[in-house]
């Protein structure tokens, strides 16, 4: 009797696992480690995390590194231009020392290396950060990467970028970032134009700021056979509320502590 007591309490906690959204590492474990970093990816790993989100430009002599701006003043140690830099030149860029001396000396990483962490039965959010220039290396990466098509989330504010990557690769799954906003009492864009948006690109739903979104227009695009997903969300209490809207991952600075308190709710 106690066995069979316990297989369905497991049972029952699988399933009750199985409702909570994804949690995605924004840029890795960015709390805790420099952000777009190995460091940062392994430590979310470590964390717990469902998933991690990069942020991949083009070099000048088209590697594919893992970085979130354009230019480098703010984290490293040197300001280089992306787009105009060679993989070499900027492998010689530090970007922890700034985070904290015990990162010193961790370098910008290639897209296959951050490929190359990510565990079985996990997934990457992989943001584009430029144009469609990327998108033969980008596929060709992938290709290379031994990922399975489902562990790969492409993701863009910009839709062309989007279009062009689904009409190559429909497999995988493609979220339109998108910034919502309120100017003079009006939100932007409206709920119409997301969905002629989604619609146009043949994304597989959107991905926006955790503001100025409704229950209602989470529940518009998942009748509309789209998902949702949300960033960056650090506290518990917005996490739970955009869970029972039926958002599918919340990207997050803090994936250990967002993870756990899934965990102990769904213990509960």
């Amino acid at each position: 009797m106690k066995i069979k007591l316990l297989g369905i309490l497991l049972l029952l906690s699988l399933f009750s696992y199985a409702d909570s959204p994804f949690i995605v590492a924004h840029r890795g474990a960015s709390k805790d480690a420099p952000e777009n970093t190995i460091p940062a990816f392994n430590l979310a790993w470590q964390q717990g995390a469902d998933a991690i989100e990069a942020d991949f430009h083009l070099t000048k002599d088209n590697h594919i590194v893992c970085f979130h701006d354009k230019n480098t003043k703010i984290i490293a140690d040197k300001n280089l231009t992306i787009s105009q830099s060679t993989l070499a030149e900027l492998r010689t860029l530090d970007v922890g020392l700034k985070h904290n001396k015990k990162f010193k000396g961790t370098t910008i990483p290639l897209i296959s290396e951050v490929f190359a962490t990510v565990p079985k039965q996990k997934k990457i959010y992989i943001e584009v950060k430029c144009g469609i220039e990327i998108i033969p290396h980008l596929l060709k990466a992938i290709d290379k990467s031994g990922l399975k098509d489902e562990q790969i989330i492409i993701i863009c504010f910009n839709p062309n970028v989007l279009q062009a990557i689904k009409n190559k690769t429909p497999q995988y799954k493609a979220l339109w970032l998108c910034k919502i906003k309120k100017t003079l009492g009006r939100v932007t864009p409206s709920k119409e134009s997301i969905l002629t948006t989604l619609k146009k690109i043949n994304a597989d739903g959107l991905s926006s700021n955790k503001d100025y979104i409704s229950e209602a227009s989470v529940q518009r695009l998942i009748q509309k056979g789209y998902e949702y997903h949300a960033w960056t969300v650090d506290d518990t209490k917005t996490a739970y509320q955009l869970n029972t809207w039926g958002i599918k991952s919340i990207t997050t600075n803090v994936p250990a502590e967002i993870k756990n308190a899934f965990l102990i709710q769904d213990s509960k």
